[in-house]
């Protein structure tokens, strides 16, 4: 397979005249990129979409954060919900309850 590559170029060198063998347009490879400006400025655009989102989510945080949230009333006191069968060694409450006195 190489091998016939190498005699077409060869064929199409000796055809056109010139001494040395060049590589065929066809044959040349291209890249997706144009060159190293266009990635100069992609990265450039990256940087600055980034530092937009870091500015926004910031905002949207602050915002959020500031807004407080609702409290709700406070449950009746069942008797049913706090059932003790046996004495904590640490006393009448839970060992992380607040003791109302």
């Amino acid at each position: 397979m190489a091998s016939a590559i190498v005699r077409s170029g060869l064929r199409s060198a000796i055809r056109s005249g010139a001494s040395t063998p060049r590589a065929s347009p066809a044959s040349k490879r291209t890249f997706a990129s144009h060159g190293h400006h266009d990635e100069a400025a992609e990265a450039s655009k990256w940087e600055k979409i980034t530092y937009l989102g870091i500015v926004t989510c910031t905002i949207l945080a602050v915002v959020n954060l500031s807004k407080g949230h609702p409290h709700h009333e406070e449950p009746p006191a069942y008797p049913y919900l706090h059932i003790r069968n046996k004495e904590f060694p640490w006393g009448p409450d839970g060992l992380f309850e607040v003791k109302h006195h």
